[in-house]
């Protein structure tokens, strides 16, 4: 048992302790003697934080690695996964001494490594990007194999045991990264002894009240419940032995929900912990798939079941391989939640992914899907652009939101089983069944009921989508869907459109500057080899004007005045490059851009009207090739906010309140007191504005921190031009 191995790891301290505890849980063959030597000599020297000798970590990490996987290079490979980043011994010694398998191993566990401060963009606070940079490098090292991430887990559920020895700071820093990012690994590799000790670990020392809040209940508890369990069990043993299953043929477990598994529970319900129903368990083990639906139906004839809390998840297996049929009971003195699954079902619970390295003989048993893998690659390439740790970030940030996240299971018309995140939309649903689908998406039916793309699915709902021959990029939604696959489709595809337009929106500008034709101006642009950067034309005023400047020598001349010189003109947001004089801006209706987002221009009767750059109208009226100008967004422009706040009515706390908007470069424009009778407060409305590059949230969060804020609202509007 997985319990009986932790509690033996948290009292090994000593070396010699150490390796008798692997050899006990793996039988130790001569490539392991070396590898246990080998891991002892290249640390030699080194020591814990906690004291010990450096090489008892390694050893106990592939002792909880044997426990898991009976893959011998996998257990190797724990015993030495820090001898190439902190000892004199590389690659070549390794591959010489144990093999292509062990090295490729270690080399994906070195990858996981502590990126040094210096590298780090200024824009992440330095811990946010230690942890991004760690976490995009582990998961860039398990594509290749998925083994690295089994002793990861397994290296860090050792640190999490060893943890006290530490400041309080990285404790907290540790566990947080542990909670949001290690767990939710785990649990989608299916491996749940891990995940448990991950969760809880991690929660001691995050929420330290909490946790021995319900610590001290359960310990407080702990006789009756073990007894009530006792008891509930001799009762089901009995209904089995009378009903057919024979003495050996099946195992019954007691267990008692997890200190963090009952704390989610509080939080999500909001009930106290003597409200938690599955708080008491048991586990039934049997032989086969049908004889889980008999027991069953021996446990439902004899007690009451909560219909609401039934779950068949050996029908409809998790995305992580896990099966098993949950039903919640009425005993006559508790409520008991009670799980019934398959030995090899249990295998695929405990165990995972690392089930496949540990039992080689084949079962008819779900195993985990490793799509979540490449879903995050295909997210992590996305992103990746000039500063890899900012994206890093990003990354980390999505993983977070979506690794732990419960799964749906929906079906296609014919009966297919599609696995979403909960929260996926039907637009997740269609880019999961092929991007294409995802990209021609028109509109669908969720149970033969016609519903918009982004209506949330639920578990059981039958999804047929309906498409068009034209593509849908809906670049706006990418904050809508759930999946990591449709964020990633969505994002390449409307780069992949907005690279379209910026070409032709330059072709566009240029035969408007020069008035000539398409043809002609892209003659030109061949003669100057100019091919290559085209698109910078359109979303670059200074390259624009250098090219204007070009190509003047093949345009016709004017001997009076340069009738192709380009001119700013500013109408608020706006600003435009023309060698035409533009009498205004104005935004169509089709579309709404936001400040910031990419837009293109027409020139229509001496104004500019503005659109999306992922805009249908837009996007027919350049194939017509309609004349267009440059635009771009005045990042001089300021941003005017209106607020509503109240003060205590003191000498010097207006005038604080204003110095401190000073200091955030806040321009007080106008400010007007309310005074509420017999009240010691006075309450203002103020007009404010702040640079176009001001961090508003930011602003907004610490004059929240520091006043009260009743109020904190954006009087800007890009289709008024102030």
């Amino acid at each position: 048992m997985l319990d009986k191995l932790i509690e033996d790891i948290k009292h090994c301290k000593e070396l010699e302790q150490a390796t008798n505890l692997l050899f006990k849980v793996y039988a130790p063959s001569e490539d392991l003697k070396r590898a246990v030597a080998f891991c002892t000599l290249a640390h030699e020297g080194q020591v814990r934080k906690s004291g010990e000798a450096y090489a008892v970590h390694p050893i106990l990490v592939s002792a909880l690695v044997a426990f898991l996987s009976s893959n011998e290079a996998m257990i190797i490979a724990a015993l030495l996964h820090d001898v190439i980043e902190d000892t004199p011994y590389g690659e070549e010694e390794l591959r010489k001494d144990f093999g292509y398998e062990v090295t490729r191993l270690v080399q994906g566990l070195t990858k996981i490594t502590e990126i040094r401060e210096d590298n780090f963009n200024s824009k992440v606070s330095k811990n946010l990007a230690k942890s991004a940079l760690s976490f995009r490098n582990m998961l860039l090292a398990s594509i290749e194999d998925v083994g690295v991430l089994v002793i990861k887990l397994c290296d860090r559920l050792h640190n999490m045991l060893t943890l006290g020895s530490l400041r309080e700071d990285k404790c907290k820093r540790i566990s947080e990264e542990t909670l949001v990012v290690y767990a939710p690994i785990a649990h989608r590799l299916g491996i749940s002894s891990i995940k448990n000790y991950l969760e809880d670990l991690s929660f001691k020392y995050l929420m330290p009240d909490e946790f021995k809040q319900i610590n001290d209940y359960i310990n407080s508890s702990d006789q009756y419940m073990q007894l009530s369990l006792n008891e509930f069990i001799s009762k089901v043993e009995l209904l089995f032995n009378k009903n057919g299953f024979r003495q050996g043929s099946f195992e019954i477990h007691k267990r008692i929900k997890h200190s963090y598994s009952v704390y989610l529970k509080m939080q999500r319900k909001g009930i106290s912990i003597e409200e938690v129903l599955d708080l008491l368990g048991i586990r039934i083990l049997v032989e086969n798939t049908l004889d889980c639906y008999i027991a069953l139906g021996i446990l439902h004839t004899h007690f009451n079941p909560l219909v609401s809390r039934f779950k068949d998840y050996i029908a409809l297996p998790k995305q992580n391989g896990y099966q098993t049929i949950h039903s919640t009971l009425f005993d006559t003195k508790n409520i008991i939640e009670a799980q019934i699954r398959t030995f090899d079902m249990h295998k695929i619970a405990e165990f995972g992914v690392a089930a496949h390295y540990k039992y080689k003989e084949g079962s008819a048993v779900a195993t985990p899907k490793l799509d979540w893998i490449s879903d995050l690659s295909m997210q992590n390439s996305s992103i990746n652009a000039n500063e890899g740790d900012y994206n890093a970030v990003e990354l980390y940030e999505y993983a977070k939101d979506s690794l732990y996240i419960e799964d749906v299971a929906v079906y296609s018309p014919k009966g297919e089983i599609f696995t979403l995140p909960r929260g996926a939309t039907v637009l997740d649903f269609a880019y999961e069944v092929h991007t294409k689908i995802g990209l021609h998406a028109k509109t669908a039916y969720v149970n033969r009921v016609k519903v918009p793309l982004l209506t949330e699915l639920k578990n059981g709902d039958i999804v047929r989508i309906v498409t068009s021959n034209d593509k849908l990029y809906r670049c706006s939604w990418i904050d809508s869907v759930k999946t990591a696959k449709a964020k990633a489709n969505i994002r390449e595809f409307c780069k992949q459109k907005i690279k379209e337009v910026d070409l032709e929106s330059a072709v566009n500008i240029l035969a408007f500057v020069f008035n000539e034709s398409h043809q002609t101006i892209l003659k030109w642009i061949d003669d100057e080899r100019l091919n290559k950067r085209i698109r910078q034309i359109s979303i670059d005023g200074v390259y624009f004007k250098d090219v204007v400047n070009m190509l003047k020598k093949y345009a016709k001349k004017s001997y009076l005045f340069d009738k192709y010189e380009l001119k700013e003109q500013k109408f608020g947001n706006i600003i435009i490059l023309s060698n035409h004089k533009i009498a205004n801006t104005g935004f169509d209706f089709c579309c709404r851009p936001k400040r910031g987002d990419g837009v293109v221009a027409f020139a229509e009767a001496g104004n500019a009207v503005l659109h999306h750059k992922i805009c249908e109208k837009a996007d027919k009226m350049l194939e017509e090739q309609k004349p267009m100008v440059f635009v771009e967004w005045n990042n001089d422009a300021t941003q005017s906010y209106q607020i509503i706040f109240s003060l205590e009515n003191k000498k010097g706390t207006l005038a604080e309140f204003l110095t401190t908007l000073s200091k955030m470069q806040g321009n007080v424009l106008s400010i007007t007191l309310a005074n509420a009778q017999n009240s010691s407060l006075d309450y203002f409305e103020a007009h404010i504005e702040f640079p176009d590059n001001a961090k508003i949230e930011t602003i907004k969060e610490r004059l929240k921190n520091r006043y009260k804020i009743l109020d904190f609202t954006s009087l800007n509007d890009a289709y008024n031009g102030k």
